[in-house]
């Protein structure tokens, strides 16, 4: 029994030592990584050899390069797609027509981000199998393109839209955590092949080197959690209530902006207030338009081709009215929603003409939805280039909307506006101090959402200024805010806001450090655990193969037995040198 017993663990040991050729399975590695599909072409690599030669070495060293930036930018064009509208409306203005560049460019960089990937994850696999690398050149060529398009579009877009880089930061106050599980997850699954060939190569500056950079990034990422800081982590019974939503141009991804059908889309969401932008026409009319001119929200280059491209503010309202304002909205389908709507909703939105002033406080005062909105002073020559606000003041105060729900966020004439309309909700859109806020009477502020900060949040609210950031339409963002403690937010989505029952991410600082901790100790043990086996694996596999018995190794001697002749073996070691000239064995012959 005891036999049996030392014989079964013998075999387990040898067939633990043994390293496993998986054939198919290096074939179509080698066939994928470097074009090379014929069998038992792969190159093993042997006891003290390293895993390619310098130009291979080199061009994994681009491959990780590319995958990281890659890496790098996807994330930052994904955590940016709150802005894609803000992007195209960059490049139309730019170009001077409108295409979903937002879109294209996250495909193209989805796509890339894809195609190094899938080249790392077969380089790595074939450096777990004991393979030397070997790249094809026309993935060679590829990878560089692909790090050429990355580090371009990153020096591109930070120097044409440097902010979005703060939002970035941002997204790091909810992602973190999770981001340092999957860090911490891919550097222990990179343990197996790096404890592999940290313990075959020879070279003690490259064995050194290599466990240098492991141990220093592992290292980090184990003590990342303690520079990290979210408001989202906290108890839920100090969360407070959802910030309020004001619809920017109404609910633009189910209506055309600045439209009264956007509007009320809006209103019908749950929206607790509306924004728009205001523009004064030639003859004296406040109406609805963001833009500088009419071209990408209206048919102006149908009704009058000759003024196209003149400001919008010397269009007189009958010029206005003719104007189709719900045509671009179906073609163009700025948010890619346009598509959801039904038949009739579709001829509805493409019937929409330009909103004005009036018609926009008429629906807030019957629906009592607050207003904010800016207000763009008409260009020189303009008969109310000197008097747009009192003319704006005038509409507002004959409209039935009570003063109260309205946040003036003009700054032009302040004072003046105050002694006019006492009741105006004054805001403001700029950080000032807070005395400087107080005595001009601010109770709103109206910030971008880059300037998202709990403490700052804090400090308005205990002047009794209430905060308001635009624009959010992402619910990541939106949890943020919520945590943060922001009063109100201006949003595309108040569809999808509206929706949301507690912010993403929530947790509680218990639950965050035994995330942090149970992350970290697993990863630790198990990479210890995998050194281990590979040191002990290496060394066992050098004296098992060095005291291994080998047909090479053995003489065949022939005996009869009553059943018929025999081959036994007997190790070479053992006998002189004279006795090994022997007949060569049949195929029926066995040699163990």
């Amino acid at each position: 029994m005891s036999q049996l017993l030392s014989g079964g663990l013998r075999g387990l040991r040898a067939y633990v030592l043994r390293r496993h050729e998986h054939r198919l399975l290096v074939s179509c590695l080698s066939g994928l990584y470097g074009c090379r599909w014929r069998r038992n072409v792969g190159s093993v690599t042997r006891p003290g050899d390293c895993c390619c030669n310098k130009l291979e070495g080199a061009s994994f060293a681009v491959l990780v390069t590319s995958f990281c930036f890659t890496l790098v930018f996807l994330y930052f064009w994904g955590q940016a797609k709150n802005d894609y509208n803000d992007f195209d409306w960059f490049n139309f203005e730019s170009l001077g027509f409108w295409f979903p560049w937002s879109m294209v460019l996250l495909v193209v960089t989805a796509v890339c981000f894809s195609y190094v990937s899938v080249l790392t994850l077969l380089a790595v696999c074939l450096l777990s199998e004991g393979q030397k690398l070997y790249l094809h050149w026309s993935h060679k060529v590829m990878m560089a393109v692909t790090l050429i398009f990355s580090v371009g579009a990153v020096i591109v877009l930070s120097s044409m839209w440097g902010d979005e880089w703060r939002t970035t930061l941002l997204s790091f106050q909810v992602t973190a955590p999770y981001l340092h599980v999957g860090g911490v997850l891919l550097m222990t699954v990179l343990a197996w092949p790096i404890a592999m060939h940290f313990f075959r190569i020879n070279r003690r500056v490259l064995r050194g080197a290599i466990m240098v950079v492991y141990v220093i990034i592992l290292s980090r990422l184990y003590m990342l959690p303690m520079g990290f800081y979210s408001p989202c982590i906290k108890d839920k019974s100090t969360l407070g209530r959802a910030p309020a939503l004001i619809g920017h141009r109404g609910a633009p991804m189910l209506a055309p902006e600045n439209t009264l059908m956007s509007f009320e889309k809006a209103v019908g969401t749950g929206s607790d207030g509306l924004e728009t932008d205001v523009t004064v026409s030639y003859d004296g009319v406040p109406f609805l338009m963001h833009d500088d001119t009419l071209q990408r929200t209206t048919d102006v280059h149908r009704v009058f081709p000759n003024m196209s491209d003149l400001p919008a503010a010397v269009f007189t309202w009958a010029e206005l009215e003719r104007l189709n304002a719900g045509a671009w909205f179906l073609k163009h389908s700025p948010f890619g929603s346009a598509g959801s709507l039904g038949a009739d909703e579709r001829q509805r939105a493409g019937n929409q003409s330009v909103c004005s002033l009036q018609a926009f406080l008429q629906l807030a005062a019957r629906t009592e939805r607050l207003v904010i909105f800016d207000l763009y002073r008409p260009p020189a020559g303009h008969p109310y280039r000197h008097t747009w606000v009192q003319r704006t003041l005038e509409v507002i105060n004959g409209s039935s909307i009570p003063s109260s729900q309205v946040l003036w966020l003009p700054s032009d004439f302040r004072a003046q506006v105050q002694e006019m309309d006492p009741d105006l909700q004054q805001t403001s859109g700029r950080r000032l101090p807070l005395e400087e806020l107080q005595s001009n009477n601010i109770v709103r502020m109206n910030l971008h959402y880059t300037s998202l900060s709990a403490e700052l949040v804090k400090d308005y609210a205990a002047a009794n200024i209430s905060t308001n950031l635009y624009v959010i339409s992402q619910p990541w963002l939106y949890s943020l805010a919520w945590c943060s403690g922001v009063h109100s937010v201006t949003t595309n989505a108040p569809q999808l806001l509206s929706t949301m029952n507690a912010p993403l991410f929530l947790m509680s600082p218990e639950e965050y450090k035994l995330m942090w901790s149970l992350t970290d100790v697993f990863s630790l043990l198990l990479i210890i655990v995998i050194f281990i086996f590979h040191c002990w694996r290496e060394r066992g596999h050098t004296s098992y193969t060095a005291n291994r018995t080998t047909p090479e190794s053995c003489m065949y001697s022939k005996f009869r037995t009553e059943t018929g002749d025999i081959w036994s073996i007997t190790s070479t070691s053992s006998l002189p040198e004279k006795t090994l000239n022997l007949a060569t064995p049949q195929k029926s012959d066995i040699c163990v």
